[in-house]
């Protein structure tokens, strides 16, 4: 099965896989650390692999970062993970200036699979509220 890898960390919610993309600096690793500290799960910190499964778009760690997420100011630490997701959720992150109020839907493909997609700014409050609902209302 043909890999990608990606820059982006992932996260499943309820066994649903959020793949979180964006430059780095842009709070990658801190938004996934908030959804953990609500009881999401570690997929992958900063780099992905993205594989096709049965239809469904797959995101796994590297074997050199599974169960790491990099804690900005002090370093990686080890973190319970879980070994794959189906990506259910592609976020891409963006200051709160460039995201439109009222966006049409939007979708993303990867590796040939459409999946839904939310921009959210990271530092922002409600992401991770704006997230779970999102995921939530996706059947």
């Amino acid at each position: 099965m043909a890999m990608a890898l990606i820059h982006a960390s992932c996260v499943a919610l309820a066994g649903k896989g959020v793949l979180i993309r964006g430059p780095s600096g842009m709070g990658k690793s801190d938004l996934a650390l908030r959804l953990i500290d609500g009881g999401a799960e570690l997929v992958g910190d900063d780099y992905c692999d993205l594989s096709v499964a049965d239809g469904q778009l797959v995101a796994t760690a590297g074997p050199n970062i599974a169960g790491k997420i990099e804690l900005r100011g002090y370093g990686i630490v080890a973190l319970p993970f879980r070994k794959f997701a189906a990506v259910c959720l592609v976020v891409d992150l963006a200051p709160e200036g460039d995201i439109e109020r009222m966006p049409e839907e939007s979708t993303c493909t990867l590796e040939g699979i459409s999946v839904p997609r939310l921009i959210v700014d990271a530092r922002s409050a409600s992401a991770t509220a704006k997230i779970r609902i999102v995921l939530s209302s996706l059947a």
